[in-house]
């Protein structure tokens, strides 16, 4: 499972002109599922975005999680992200899950950061969407529950 976590000002998300998701100060997410994720993966992507420590506190030090600063959470589906462009000039999206398994693991993810406190909202799985945002610092964290970085 792969993320690209941004500390926001605001975010929102659009389908055929509509804003179906927006939220203020929190965190904007990315979020691709891969075909071999598991339920330990979930579980790393959920734990890491709740309580990742990119929110400044008193000190103005990145010591505080989105649930810590009573932040917001706007998720949105992204397969591209699970792009391999090492070879040629056209990512390769194989790694990408089907939606079978990719659609049951995205609200899951939802469903546990409702659960967990955060205020949550969400683009729409295989839309055409449209993303705005304004990231705060800019802050931008990459994640992958199979990889360290």
């Amino acid at each position: 499972m792969r993320g690209v976590v941004q500390r926001v000002k605001r975010a929102k998300v659009t389908v055929d002109d509509k804003t179906i998701g927006q939220i203020d100060h929190g965190i904007m997410l990315l979020l691709g599922v891969e075909e071999d994720d598991e339920e330990k993966d979930l579980e790393y992507m959920c734990d890491k975005v709740a309580n990742l420590r990119i929110f400044e506190d008193e000190e103005g030090k990145m010591n505080k999680s989105v649930l810590d600063v009573c932040g917001s959470l706007l998720v949105v589906s992204q397969f591209t992200l699970l792009g391999d462009a090492r070879k040629g000039r056209r990512p390769s999206f194989i790694q990408a899950a089907r939606p079978e398994k990719a659609v049951p693991m995205y609200e899951k993810f939802i469903h546990n950061m409702i659960k967990s406190g955060l205020k949550t909202q969400t683009g729409e799985f295989g839309a055409d969407m449209q993303v705005e945002l304004v990231n705060d610092g800019p802050v931008t964290i990459l994640l992958d529950s199979k990889k360290n970085f």
